[in-house]
């Protein structure tokens, strides 16, 4: 999963900086920005107007510094502290929301705006009403990007293999029609390709642990972790390689 989820999950201390060394490890590795920023700026491309952008879960920012040079405005919700830190360093002009999107109150109406990759820590029964707690904040003609991972990938079969665990957005789409009215448009399914490539077996491990770090969810043992990184992921020439494809969700707000 993407994002650094400290204040989401309750993990500190230590653990908030091991979680975090495995989600730059993550990044470090991995094609999905590449892909994911050259797909958003297609969508950027083919918006009526932006004026705001909105950015929930934004982490250190990467991505809404990408997209800021787009949008007059730039808000983004971000619950963990050392995050907002970094984000304010790479986008200085963002509005910070520091509580999680269950409590933020954001004082916006975005063209764009993104919800990526939070589901994970969202109980799967409140999904459609922070989907619906979102696009309220969402201009009419705008649009709501949900991003989660393809859970047929290799990086979320692991995930269910150890933690039982499964997440798939596709599920949230018969559930738009229950939202209320004027609020879910028209939607669309898109599948970004995306592949995670580790330099060393402690790499990939350190990666993988940051993967399984699913909220209420049993931690395995690490030796179970190697073997099945060794059995699934290994190149045979001391790297290791899985896909992580995306899912992304886009529902529009009817613009009347």
């Amino acid at each position: 999963m993407e994002l650094e989820k400290a204040a989401w999950t309750g993990i500190a201390g230590t653990h908030a900086d091991a979680y975090r060394k495995g989600f730059d490890m993550f990044l470090s590795g991995t094609d999905e920005k590449t892909t994911t920023h050259a797909y958003l700026r297609r969508v950027v491309d083919r918006l009526p107007a932006r004026r705001t952008l909105l950015d929930i879960g934004a982490a250190q920012g990467t991505t809404t510094s990408y997209l800021a040079p787009y949008f007059e405005r730039v808000v983004c919700v971000e619950p963990s502290e050392p995050m907002r830190r970094a984000l304010a360093r790479a986008c200085p002009r963002a509005e910070l929301v520091a509580e999680p999107v269950g409590e933020a109150r954001v004082d916006a109406r975005a063209d764009l705006a993104l919800l990526s990759h939070v589901l994970y820590y969202i109980p799967r029964a409140q999904w459609a009403a922070t989907t619906a707690r979102v696009m309220e904040w969402v201009a009419p003609g705008g649009v709501l990007l949900v991003l989660l991972q393809n859970p047929d990938s290799a990086c979320m079969r692991m995930v269910r293999h150890f933690t039982g665990r499964h997440f798939d957005v596709r599920e949230l789409v018969g559930e738009l029609a229950a939202l209320p009215p004027g609020l879910a448009g028209r939607t669309e399914l898109d599948v970004l390709p995306a592949r995670y490539h580790g330099r060393s077996l402690e790499e990939t491990l350190t990666v993988a642990d940051f993967l399984l770090s699913v909220p209420d969810a049993p931690s395995p043992t690490r030796e179970a972790v190697e073997a099945y990184v060794r059995r699934h992921f290994d190149n045979e020439d001391g790297t290791y390689t899985f896909r992580h494809d995306q899912h992304v969700l886009s529902i529009e707000r009817p613009a009347s």
